[in-house]
């Protein structure tokens, strides 16, 4: 089975995709989330970790042996063919392993959290796109607090991502998350509603 309905959760750094991601989830909502996937297919003992290892060195390893995310980013930010690389190892299984997920659930519909969502062409895996938006002011300074990182990093992640322009005109909806939590709430419980009514919708279609 897979859902009547794949959303795709995408916005820049920051922006507050996962907040969104936990109010879906607190709505009863199958959320698929590509951050987590990636952090799974780079376990120690998985192929993609030894794949990521054979390219760029047992450096990029910790004492114990795991993928040291924060030297892996620092690195491959600073190198555009790096970058590149890196997505042709993880993205086909980190892509492989959502579709899996998907294929067992049977619900209305169902969100997949995916940051780099355009910029990986993986569009084709969703229904309808939606984009967590924010000021790159904003995504600055939040970023700055959660992963205690300068404003240079943040704004190299910035660039190397879709301009925001861009994101918002690939959008089918938009959260615009420049309020409270609780506005984001709201905004969250208002698409939950438009998303179920579309998804029955398409069954009746389909029927």
């Amino acid at each position: 089975m897979r859902p009547k309905l794949v959303i795709g959760l995408t916005g820049g750094i920051a922006s507050g995709k996962t907040a969104v991601s936990r109010y879906f989830e607190h709505l009863g909502v199958p959320v698929i989330d590509a951050d987590v996937v990636a952090r799974e297919v780079v376990e120690p003992g998985q192929a993609g970790l030894d794949a990521v290892v054979k390219e760029f060195g047992a450096e990029i390893l910790d004492d114990q042996g795991r993928l040291d995310r924060r030297r892996l980013r620092s690195l491959v930010f600073e190198d555009s063919t790096d970058r590149r690389t890196l997505e042709s190892i993880l993205h086909p299984l980190i892509r492989q392993h959502m579709e899996a997920q998907l294929e067992d659930l049977d619900d209305d519909y169902a969100v997949l959290t995916i940051p780099l969502l355009l910029e990986t062409g993986q569009a084709d895996m969703v229904d309808r796109i939606l984009v967590v938006d924010a000021s790159e002011s904003a995504q600055i300074e939040r970023a700055r607090k959660r992963d205690g990182v300068g404003e240079l990093e943040v704004r190299r992640i910035i660039s190397a991502q879709a301009r925001r322009a861009e994101r918002l005109a690939k959008a089918n909806d938009v959260i615009e998350n420049s309020g409270t939590l609780d506005e984001l709430r709201q905004s969250v419980h208002r698409l939950d509603e438009f998303y179920r009514s579309l998804a029955r919708g398409v069954a009746a279609e389909g029927h």
